[in-house]
């Protein structure tokens, strides 16, 4: 089968779109499949500082191909960028035709491969997998409609579990039935601690607290830091990093230097290549991820595949793979209070820390393994192989200037 991915985000990008674009391209590379993948990457100073930029690396067994996102980073011109998503698309298959497309993101890419199955009459796939299910679409209208024609016309939609199809059908208004739920999966080998029990070796100093990812508020990452307050003023010992770049990167260090942290309690480590991630995790305890809402959080298994006990809260896209007191802590998302009290906990009794722990790592090794999960996705596609696209998803969408993403272009 001829493959297309187009990627919302590739590295150098550090995130999870990222991460299961590369594990899914080896899944498909390993099962004999000719796969070219066209990724976006931001080139402006800006957007290399705030997601890591510059054209995607190459990958084994795959043509990559860049497109710097010129309309995104200038004036937010999501617009511009998907016409020459289209005219990439149609030129590769001029060359060796595609059997089908496969875009992660609903907006601008799933919108870009409904148009480029129109053009070529090839069917389609595209995976809802973060923003683009919490918030696209609900910023004006252009994108509204955009996210209703991706999810109304696509020949399959892909989403990461049962809370996530509920947010983005009571916001948007499609039809859970679209949807096929493929859960999120990690390189279980890849992040093992190397242990005999797969847990991190036992030490003297501090529990550490490992915060890993985009470094964002909506990641709860102030949130974190806010709670780490409540330690140190009540005396509980720890020893915090977070790891990662993003829009909060700033705010983030300035918060914590208000609140009086140095290094030796809180250590920001800026921008982590995907090579070195796995011993972030052995270097930690606990894993913090006060998110506010995910589409499956590929941290969140990484932690748990390196055997940390993960605090986190009741948001969507967590609830479909932490249960609380079970295999993680968990609280409602913006409670401080709460979550410095669950931080406070898998400090204090290593009993419970070690048992969500253990039960992370046996779920993780069970049910979240790349093989099947991309064995999952290749049945869709062939399921969809033989069907022919919409012709009816519009070919321009009404221009609506007040939305916020075209400031903020980047936080889409």
């Amino acid at each position: 089968m001829r493959i297309l991915f187009l990627s919302r985000r590739y590295f150098p990008a550090i995130s999870g779109m990222s991460v299961y674009a590369q594990n899914l391209l080896r899944e498909l590379v390993s099962a004999g499949h000719d796969v070219t993948m066209v990724s976006q990457y931001r080139g402006d100073a800006f957007g290399t500082r705030v997601y890591g930029g510059g054209p995607p690396p190459t990958v084994p067994g795959v043509t990559v191909i860049g497109l710097e996102q010129l309309g995104e980073q200038t004036s937010g011109d999501f617009e511009r960028d998907i016409d020459t998503m289209v005219d990439t698309i149609c030129a590769e298959h001029g060359k060796k035709p595609f059997d089908i497309l496969h875009a992660q993101y609903g907006y601008p890419t799933g919108y870009a491969v409904l148009l480029a199955s129109k053009r070529l009459g090839v069917p389609n796939v595209v995976s809802i997998q973060g923003g683009d299910g919490h918030w696209v679409g609900s910023c004006c209208e252009t994108h509204r409609l955009g996210m209703r024609a991706v999810l109304d016309h696509a020949n399959a939609l892909l989403i990461g579990g049962t809370s996530f199809v509920k947010e983005v059908c009571d916001r948007l208004g499609s039809d859970p039935a679209r949807f096929t739920i493929v859960p999120g999966a990690v390189d279980t080998a890849r992040f093992a601690q190397g242990t005999q029990d797969g847990l991190p070796e036992a030490h003297s100093g501090p529990i550490r607290m490992l915060y890993h990812g985009r470094v964002d508020r909506r990641k709860g990452v102030l949130d974190f830091i806010e709670a780490l307050t409540i330690l140190r003023d009540q005396g509980t010992p720890f020893a915090a990093t977070i790891s990662g770049i993003g829009p909060d990167v700033d705010p983030a260090k300035a918060l914590a230097e208000q609140h009086g942290f140095g290094p030796e309690a809180i250590r920001f480590t800026g921008y982590a290549e995907y090579e070195t991630v796995p011993a972030l995790y052995r270097d930690a305890d606990v894993f913090a991820s006060p998110t506010y809402a995910e589409g499956f959080s590929n941290t969140i298994l990484e932690a748990m595949a390196a055997g940390l006990a993960v605090v986190s809260c009741h948001a969507v896209g967590v609830s479909d793979c932490l249960r609380d007191g079970e295999n993680g802590l968990l609280t409602n998302p913006g409670d401080i209070p709460a979550l410095a009290a669950n931080l406070t906990r898998i400090v204090e009794d290593g009993a419970l820390r070690h048992r969500i722990a253990a039960a992370g790592l046996e779920e993780c090794r069970r049910v979240y393994s790349w093989q099947a999960v991309g064995a999952q996705i290749m049945n869709v596609y062939g399921q969809v192989l033989h069907e022919n696209p919409a012709q009816d998803v519009p070919d321009e969408l009404p221009f609506d200037p007040s939305c916020r993403f075209r400031a903020e272009p980047h936080l889409l």
